[in-house]
């Protein structure tokens, strides 16, 4: 791992936080909340993780209080909620090396900055992420492939075809299928990772579901204007017109210099225990980057878990704290 002999900038904090994803925002809020002084560390450029660099478009469903919640206004919602206590963001940086000791931490990125925090949160969801490749050739990345949507507004009057059958290939289906001239989801089987309250609605829609189906060519002339859908049952091809293919075949995750620091680690996931700790004194985890029994990667648990952890937390800050914050109904936020 690379050693810096100096450092461009450093700083010093009691939480430094590293992920600004949902969980992440949601845990500088909370200890600003509580009155510490908060970093928050982050590879992308902008704040918001997956939800702003992969479906700032898409509606979330699992987060209290809002029936469906567009990812952005989510993003722009939770940054609203933390900067009322004015966190420290470095973003772009990538979190490289961790030195730990009695009274603290010190982490290091990729750029020469130096963080020392009384405690550390890692909030930093599955890591780098590497689409999986689709079967019909790379070349058509960009030219009329794509693996994110963005803005719906692209495939407006577009034939669509989806390949997937997770939560995002059906999210995705369910917002496109308003402007869309047509939308079609090919699944290579017959049953759906998908919520199945998602799968109805997109059925009831009309959106075509292809199953036990894979998609083994393409053609256009400069872009993409038409598939081949192999159907396993007979063999046989069908050809849809397609404008555009979103490619929801999921992720290969890579949580990068984290797997170096000497953590526990469950499939590439962080062990913590019930106050979400890591093996690590002072280190804390909360959200999809955690590995517990009876773990549930959802928005609304990472919420929890980063409460959980910023509490537990707080002696290691100021051993004048308590782990329970009192109730907040009756406090000014600020």
């Amino acid at each position: 791992m690379k050693r810096y002999g100096s450092y461009v900038s450093s700083h010093e904090c009691d939480m430094l936080i590293i992920g600004a994803g949902p969980t992440g925002l949601y845990a500088a809020y909370y200890a600003g909340f509580r009155g510490f002084k908060v970093i928050v560390m982050d590879a992308l450029p902008e704040p918001g993780g997956q939800i702003t660099a992969m479906y700032p478009e898409k509606e979330i469903f699992d987060v209290g209080g809002f029936p469906a919640v567009r990812g952005r206004d989510l993003v722009d919602g939770l940054l609203e909620q933390a900067n009322q206590f004015k966190p420290t963001y470095l973003l772009g940086e990538q979190a490289v090396e961790l030195a730990t000791d009695s009274e603290g931490v010190t982490v290091t990125s990729d750029v020469g900055t130096r963080v020392r925090a009384k405690t550390l949160l890692i909030t930093s969801g599955i890591g780098s992420f590497t689409p999986r490749p689709i079967p019909i050739g790379q070349e058509w990345v960009g030219n009329g492939v794509v693996y994110f949507v963005p803005r719906l507004a692209d495939h407006a009057g577009k034939d669509v075809v989806i390949i997937g059958g997770g939560d995002s290939a059906f999210d995705w289906a369910w917002s496109l299928q308003p402007i869309a001239k047509s939308v079609t989801l090919v699944h290579r089987r017959d049953q759906f990772r998908a919520h199945a309250a998602m799968v109805h609605k997109v059925r009831e829609a009309g959106v075509r579901l292809i199953t036990s189906a894979e998609i083994v060519g393409a053609s256009g002339d400069t872009t993409l204007s038409q598939i081949e859908v192999k159907l396993k049952a007979d063999d046989s091809v069908e050809t849809i017109p397609a404008d555009s293919v979103v490619a929801a075949l999921g992720f290969i995750a890579n949580i990068g210099p984290l797997a170096e620091w000497g953590l526990n680690l469950t499939k590439r996931r962080v062990e913590v225990d019930t106050t979400m700790q890591t093996s690590i004194e002072r280190v804390y985890a909360a959200g999809d980057i955690t590995s517990y029994d009876g773990k549930v990667p959802l928005i609304s648990v990472g919420f929890g878990e980063a409460a959980t952890a910023v509490n537990n937390a707080a002696p290691h800050i100021d051993p004048t704290h308590g782990v329970f914050p009192g109730h907040s109904s009756g406090e000014s936020p600020v």
